[in-house]
């Protein structure tokens, strides 16, 4: 499913265990201020970025497939070139939603992750959006 799906939207925000690929050390950053959202809500969420480092104490990974729990739901926020690598590595690492932040949207990673069977957010509003609403 693309676009705007309650039901879609409701399942990435219980699932169990989030990531946000593009999450930054730099607060002005969207990958920043989307990592800590998800964080100071409770949930359990790892930073991934290629480059490592920490980001508000929580060490990130380079790649999904490298978290220490299983994640179910990623945010992308990544150049679309990027997020076809993303997605390739979050098909294969077994997650079930993705949700592809404004900016972030190609239509190649939304087509492959249909058809792997991943629900994809796209085309929406933000994960910050939402999140205040919830």
């Amino acid at each position: 499913m693309s676009g705007m799906d309650e039901s879609a939207v409701e399942a990435f925000l219980h699932s169990e265990v989030f990531g946000v690929a593009g999450a930054s050390s730099d607060p002005n950053k969207f990958g920043f201020r989307c990592f800590r959202a998800l964080l100071r809500s409770g949930r359990t969420v790892y930073p991934v970025n290629p480059r490592g480092g920490e980001i508000l104490g929580v060490a990130a990974i380079s790649s999904v497939s490298e978290a220490p729990r299983a994640i179910n739901a990623l945010s992308v926020v990544t150049p679309p070139t990027v997020t076809e690598h993303v997605v390739r590595d979050a098909i294969a690492a077994g997650v079930t939603i993705l949700w592809m932040q404004p900016g972030a949207e190609s239509s190649v990673a939304i087509a492959e992750a249909l058809a792997a069977g991943v629900t994809v957010i796209a085309d929406g509003p933000c994960l910050l959006v939402e999140l205040a609403r919830h």
